[in-house]
């Protein structure tokens, strides 16, 4: 069975302008623990094959690599807003009302957020593991498009593959701080989808879908740091408008 490179949300499917998906770990030229479409730039993977993963990515997307606009990402709820690409540092989201410029977030069992406003040709990507989760960045991103003059109404989100409830087992500590959450066992188990989810509905925005899968259980398709003891790839979310003409 053959894997695509590109996981294409379909609420975003019927906005012709709009650029979304997130990458699998198939189709890509990384070897050992890195196979093989890795897209961490922190990993320890030979850095001349993420190169070439991204090109591979960036292709099916149908955008140049030169076009993104990427954070290394510190579990904050800082968000970079920027109308240029680029590599910056300390910013768990992305956000950008330039067309042509992407944002993009990396993965492996932290829940990425994409989110886009095609009346206002906003796109936001989000990083948001429990830290940020609890952190509130999603509601702070898209408030802040929102304040930009986002109706809540008009933005679209997709919370991707992540870590599930059935598999984020989690002490007590981070537990107190989820509404969403169950008790199986002795040990709590949250769930970050939907705590995301109800960030973005107290604000208002009701267009959301939400992926069924899970980057441990579904560890075939995607790359899970949990699973993988910490020595594995990245997948990359990304989201932006192309330039009209």
């Amino acid at each position: 069975m053959t894997h695509s490179r590109v996981i294409r949300p379909e609420i975003f499917k019927h906005i012709p302008q709009l650029v979304a998906g997130i990458s699998t770990r198939h189709g890509g030229v990384s070897s050992q623990a890195y196979q093989s479409l890795n897209l961490g730039v922190h990993t320890d993977d030979d850095p001349a094959d993420i190169t070439q993963n991204l090109s591979l990515f960036c292709l099916d997307l149908g955008i140049s690599p030169d076009a993104l606009a990427r954070s290394y990402q510190v579990h904050g709820s800082e968000i970079w807003t920027t109308s240029e690409a680029g590599y910056q540092t300390g910013f768990d989201a992305v956000l950008t009302s330039e067309q042509g410029i992407f944002a993009g977030v990396g993965i492996a069992d932290c829940c990425p957020i994409l989110l886009a406003d095609p009346v206002r040709q906003t796109a936001a990507a989000i990083h948001a593991g429990w830290k940020g989760t609890v952190a509130q960045i999603v509601h702070k991103t898209a408030s802040a498009m929102i304040a930009g003059g986002s109706n809540p109404t008009d933005i679209l989100a997709y919370i991707g593959p992540c870590i599930s409830l059935t598999h984020f087992e989690v002490g007590d500590e981070v537990a107190e701080q989820f509404n969403h959450k169950e008790k199986r066992g002795a040990r709590w188990h949250v769930d970050l989808k939907a705590t995301n989810a109800a960030q973005l509905q107290e604000l208002g925005v009701t267009q959301i879908e939400i992926s069924d899968y899970c980057t441990v259980a579904n560890n075939d398709v995607f790359y899970s740091h949990r699973k993988e003891n910490g020595i594995t790839g990245r997948m990359l979310a990304v989201v932006g408008f192309q330039r009209r003409g």
